[in-house]
């Protein structure tokens, strides 16, 4: 509590937290609102009396927003109901008289002592979305796959799309309106260098500013109270107010649409699009009215003479939002218009989606695209989403200029780790630094673009279209220090993909089978599952062991899968963390079963390649880092798929260091088993049983 001076304001860190403790403690305290949608409007009301109290007081002037030290929490709302009544008049096109701020004095004044030592309007992420994810945000966006969108990566698309003053700017699913705020602020940066320039009065420059925020941005969304917060904040900042609609769909037809907003939102007549539209499996668009708009409504076919897949004149029955949110952006583009986009990863790594990524490279040339860490939206509403996202920048064709080369990037820190705290390293002198790759994307894509700088690691590099494996557009399965990594070994190592070993009948590779949960500890055999690779070893569950009978019957039914033998290697194929753990198998697992989910790799001819060593190259770093580039994010598991041939193990030309790496890693493993079998005997020999060896007897007691 205390009087600040608007410069006194500090940029926020984690307005998460903030808010999270106001709706705590509203929710115990507030009298008269129970319902988190109403506390939702009054701190939304109240963070807009914030912003606005910021943009209208001068560096030096003490804020209207404050609880002063021993003030009356009367005097506290009295002062706030004051300056929202200033924001109402302002803005009576976004705020009526029904608008009120309803919180008791004491709740008021909490809410204005938590929030007034920040300042909301240079903060990173979007106090507004934030606000409102916390409150009611999983019940009303979570589950329509819709999750507010960091302010780092807002601000990264924005300045790799680059929109200029005049440019016609749009966001069909707008939110809260951190992509159209960001967007009208860079296209305000534009016209203070271009005023600089020609020397415009401060009252030209102002009237420009207005007129392009009034007359080029636009903003769409189903939810009112989201579409008039966009509204508010595109008011306080500035203006652009009037191009902010509410419609029940943006994927519905134009014609559907209120007049207004069909004038306003044309068809072909945009120079740039912006959005993070809704995706997720369990969201559907169904109806023939909305399908038939778009390609992607139809049913995809295979051309028997081709092999390919192309579309067919057969409706889909229904259709998951984010392909009819593509199309229907590219459909507000004119010839040459950008769009800057976040997309699923998967929908650029999967085989099942190559179609897709065909059908969009016939619409529009892919200028750049970036991976984002997986935390990035998991601290979204209560739960969020695992799904890992890319930013895409696109344009839209025809263009007259010839291909060129597409900017990659993979960041690996977004600022936040999964409960949204910072992920911030201390150094030995005390120096914080926060770890969010985000920003420097952007400035390598703008350096790239403007100057042709480019420093050609993770964060930025470029591939040239026909250097593309396909359609897969993933940045790190293109990782250009990989790539030098690969290129210094070869110096000393023959590098062969394990695709050649499988295509000389060297290697064999199978995957297991599924049980189900209910054929769990229904006997003694052990079921093997990915979380049970460990430090070179199969660590069975014995809670996860399957009765004689069933392994009797799937091993009638699946035998090759069953054919387990000592030195087998085991890699995990799909999970989490543990894609491409490995383990060998020890005399002691033979009588096994093993997921799906797992490879297992035999060697059949150790004249190619000695067992030993190929299970040490596995383990190398090397091996480690490519498969890394190669495990694709399919729905919130990651997958190695068939990209696991394509894995390149390092064999050192060294005869010697061959045989010493085999024959150490054999011996280590060896070592491991026996520690193992002399721990179950141990165990058995405290109750007297002689039957020492007998690894049933010691999972039955269990």
């Amino acid at each position: 509590m205390g009087l600040y001076r608007r410069a006194d304001l500090t940029k926020p860190s984690n307005l998460r937290s903030v808010f999270r403790d106001i709706r705590n403690h509203l929710a115990g305290n507030a009298s008269g609102i129970t319902r988190d949608e109403a506390l939702a409007q009054q701190v939304i009301n109240l963070l807009f009396c914030k912003i606005f109290d910021e943009v209208n007081t001068a560096p030096d002037d003490i804020v209207e927003f404050r609880f002063g030290h021993l003030e009356d929490p009367s005097e506290v709302r009295a002062r706030v109901i004051r300056l929202f009544e200033k924001v109402r008049d302002e803005y009576p096109d976004v705020f009526d008289e029904d608008d009120k701020l309803t919180l008791d004095a004491k709740s008021l004044a909490y809410v204005v002592g938590e929030l007034q030592a920040y300042g909301l309007s240079e903060a990173d992420r979007d106090a507004v979305g934030d606000a409102f994810e916390v409150f009611i945000g999983p019940a009303l966006r979570g589950a329509e796959g819709q999750f507010f969108t960091p302010r780092n990566v807002v601000r990264t698309v924005v300045a790799m799309v680059n929109p200029q003053p005049g440019e016609m700017i749009i966001d069909p699913a707008c939110g809260s309106g951190g992509f159209l705020t960001v967007a009208l602020e860079h296209v305000w940066a534009a016209l203070e260098q271009e005023g600089a320039t020609k020397a415009w009065s401060p009252a030209m420059l102002e009237r420009r500013k207005r007129d392009v925020a009034t007359r080029t941005f636009r903003g769409l969304d189903k939810d009112s109270f989201l579409a008039k917060c966009t509204k508010a904040y595109m008011a306080i900042i500035g203006d652009g107010r009037g191009g902010v609609f509410r419609v029940d769909s943006s994927l519905q037809k134009p014609d559907e649409w209120p007049t207004q907003v069909r004038d306003k939102v044309p068809l072909g007549k945009f120079d740039v699009v912006l959005t993070n539209p809704p995706y997720g499996k369990k969201i559907r668009i169904t109806g023939e009215s909305t399908l038939s708009q778009y390609e992607m409504g139809y049913r995809w076919t295979t051309d028997v003479s081709t092999g390919k897949k192309v579309l067919s004149k057969d409706l889909q029955k229904d259709q998951p939002p984010q392909l009819l949110f593509v199309e229907r952006c590219l459909q507000l583009l004119k010839p040459g218009g950008r769009l800057g986009i976040v997309l699923p990863e998967s929908l650029f790594g999967s085989s099942s989606y190559s179609h897709i990524v065909e059908w969009l490279q016939g619409k529009a040339r892919v200028l750049a695209i970036a991976s984002m860490p997986e935390p990035l939206f998991k601290t979204s509403g209560k739960v969020g989403t695992h799904t890992k996202v890319v930013t895409v920048v696109l344009q839209k064709l025809p263009l007259k200029s010839p291909p060129e080369p597409i900017f990659m990037a993979d960041a690996k820190w977004c600022g936040h780790d999964s409960r949204g705290n910072e992920t911030v390293r201390v150094a030995a002198d005390g120096t914080r630094t926060l770890l969010d790759d985000v920003p420097t994307i952007a400035k390598r894509y703008r350096a790239w673009r403007d100057d042709g700088e480019l420093v050609n690691d993770h964060l930025g590099f470029t591939l040239p279209p026909d250097r593309l494996a396909g359609t897969i557009l993933i940045p790190k399965y293109y990782d250009p220090e990989l790539a030098a990594q690969i290129m210094r070994l070869e110096a000393t190592h023959d590098l062969p993909a394990l695709a050649e070993f499988m295509d000389a009948d060297v290697l064999n590779i199978q995957t297991g089978v599924e049980v189900g949960k209910m054929a769990y500890g229904t006997g003694p055999i052990p079921f093997i599952r990915t979380s049970d690779i460990s430090n070179w070893e199969l660590k069975a569950d014995p809670k996860h062991g399957v009765s004689e009978e069933l392994y009797a019957a799937l091993k009638a039914q699946y035998p090759h899968k069953f054919d387990v033998r000592a030195g087998d290697i085991f890699v995990v194929k799909d999970g989490t963390y543990l894609v491409g753990t490995s383990a060998v198998v020890s005399d002691l697992d033979t009588k096994i079963l093993y997921q799906s989910h797992l490879f297992k790799i035999r060697v059949s001819d150790a004249g190619a390649i000695d067992p030993w060593l190929l299970f040490a190259a596995l383990n190398s770093p090397i091996a480690k880092r490519q498969i890394r580039s190669k495990r694709f994010t399919q729905d919130i598991i990651d997958t190695l798929g068939n990209r696991l041939s394509e894995i390149r193990v390092p064999i050192p030309r060294d005869a010697e260091l061959r045989e010493r790496i085999a024959r150490e890693t054999e011996r280590t493993v060896q070592l491991r088993s026996r520690l193992r079998e002399e721990t179950r005997r141990l165990t058995l020999e405290i109750e007297g049983d002689a039957a020492y060896g007998d690894l049933e007897s010691m999972e039955e007691a269990e």
